[in-house]
């Protein structure tokens, strides 16, 4: 079963399930954001490396702490930046995306897909189908779900 979505510019995309229980979405993607996922281990091998023999944070604690900037109240109470804290200050430069791996897709207007997405929210058919991953096709994108 075909789906069809019009975006808030009055753009047309399509979404057609495959024989291998994919979703391709289909239309223009001329204007659109992607992300892409953070690699984060090459800062924490160096992170674990200057602390080798103390304490350290989990790569999940780390993965948190890298992205934390410090705030102040100024004296009118409002919060003011200060900058990145000590750990993202010094590592955060190791960080990088890995541009092979596509994990949101954002068409100007609409509909904004990453993985994780449930696709019940174009049909209720597809609903607990969730997107896994992004492969790029001539007419747009092979949605891999499971």
């Amino acid at each position: 079963m075909r789906e069809t979505y019009k975006n808030r510019y009055g753009d047309v995309f399509t979404f057609t399930p495959d024989e291998d229980g994919n979703i391709l979405w289909e239309g223009d993607f001329q204007y659109c954001r992607f992300g892409w996922p953070n690699v984060y281990g090459d800062a924490y091998r160096e992170y674990l490396n200057d602390n080798e023999g103390n304490e350290v944070l989990s790569l999940e604690e780390f993965k948190e702490e890298v992205h934390r900037s410090i705030y102040e109240l100024d004296d009118k109470g409002l919060e003011r930046y200060v900058g990145p804290c000590e750990i993202a200050n010094k590592y955060i430069k190791f960080v990088y995306s890995n541009q092979n791996m596509i994990n949101m897709v954002d068409p100007s207007g609409g509909p904004y897909i990453d993985i994780g997405t449930d696709m019940g929210r174009f049909n209720k058919d597809w609903e607990g189908k969730v997107v896994t991953g992004f492969v790029p096709i001539d007419t747009g994108y092979k949605l891999t779900a499971y």
